[in-house]
């Protein structure tokens, strides 16, 4: 009973990790274009980046780990409704990870680019943000209904 409990412990830390870097993600990413400086945008999106490798990458690994052992200790049959539901809707969150943080890297390498060039970002860079945003705003819908699906277990 106990390792259920540390392994519930451990896989809550590793969501919680995962939803509040995709949260700071959304909102630095949006503030700092708001704002309009060109080295706090490079600035921001350089820490995004790292970030991302960091905190979502490792948790984004682990979590899935952690919630196949959580599910062989608790007893559940991998195949119920709601961790199958949860799986799909993780691969879904997952595949739209990859493209989001490509576009972090191209704002990144284009906002470092425009402050070498004394040059605007433009507005194929704007274009990019703005898909950013929508599939972080995406993906955190994602991840709250897959934390429902965790906390009420309904199907």
């Amino acid at each position: 009973m106990i390792l259920y409990y540390l392994l519930k412990t451990v896989h809550g830390l590793f969501a919680m990790v995962l939803l509040g870097t995709v949260l700071v993600g959304l909102f630095f990413a949006y503030r700092a274009w708001r704002g309009g400086d060109l080295q706090q945008i490079a600035l921001t999106f350089s820490l995004l980046v790292r970030l991302d490798l960091w905190f979502i990458a490792s948790s984004a690994t682990l979590l899935p780990l952690t919630g196949l052992a959580l599910a062989k200790v608790g007893g559940w049959p991998v195949g119920q409704l709601w961790l199958l539901w949860s799986t799909g809707l993780y691969l879904l969150a997952a595949l739209c990870w990859l493209p989001l943080f490509w576009l972090q890297v191209r704002i990144r390498n284009r906002a470092r680019k425009a402050l070498r060039d004394g040059q605007p970002l433009g507005p194929q860079i704007a274009a990019h943000l703005a898909l950013r945003v929508r599939l972080a705003v995406f993906v955190l819908g994602v991840l709250v209904a897959i934390y429902a699906l965790m906390v009420i277990k309904p199907l």
